[in-house]
């Protein structure tokens, strides 16, 4: 038979495990809102720069619905390291905007690829990342450049999707395993 003491110890860590849910759950909303690249007009200069902010910081710093932001890593460091921080203000108004990921996904978003002429839809970074066709008309992977650069390579290069990065990739490394076929034209032959 529980005593007293044993269930009001039972009482207290079920309210302190409702607490902990509460307030892990705002914790951990917070650091996966602020986490990642951020791709931001620096105020100082007017260029373009990739930030990092600091999640944890954030998370656990600040009473829910208000967090602490902070920089964690700025391209323009360790020269302009104690500057005021003042691009926060970009990542405060629009923290999914300037996230890199979503500024590539909506790029591509409704484009079409350059070499089928499919159309992309939503575009997943974990497993099939599109690529690009520079202006020279070389097949470009995402990993060649800084996060900085987005903006202008946006302007210059156009869409490929994952499947045709691929083949044209092997295609153009491999050029003596590609067997090239003429398209067919006409109904297709019957099978017997």
């Amino acid at each position: 038979m529980p005593t007293p003491f044993h269930l009001l110890l039972g009482v207290a860590a079920l309210v302190g495990l409702g607490v902990l849910f509460v307030y892990g759950r705002g914790v951990i909303g917070v650091w996966l809102r602020y986490r990642g690249t951020r791709v931001v007009v620096c105020p100082e200069n007017r260029e373009t720069v990739a930030v990092e902010v600091d999640a944890a910081h954030a998370a656990w710093s600040a009473p829910p619905g208000h967090p602490d932001l902070r920089l964690a890593d700025c391209t323009r460091w360790p020269e302009k390291a104690f500057c005021g921080q003042e691009c926060l203000g970009q990542i405060e108004a629009a923290p999914e905007a300037c996230r890199l990921q979503a500024l590539l996904a909506d790029w591509y978003r409704g484009k079409a690829c350059a070499v089928c002429g499919r159309t992309f839809g939503d575009v997943h970074w974990h497993d099939h990342k599109p690529g690009l066709v520079s202006p020279a008309g070389a097949l470009v992977r995402w990993g060649g450049f800084r996060p900085e650069q987005v903006r202008e390579v946006l302007e210059s290069h156009r869409p490929v999707c994952w499947d045709c990065l691929l083949a044209e990739q092997f295609r153009r490394e491999h050029p003596e395993l590609v067997t090239e076929r003429p398209a067919r034209t006409g109904p297709p032959p019957s099978m017997l």
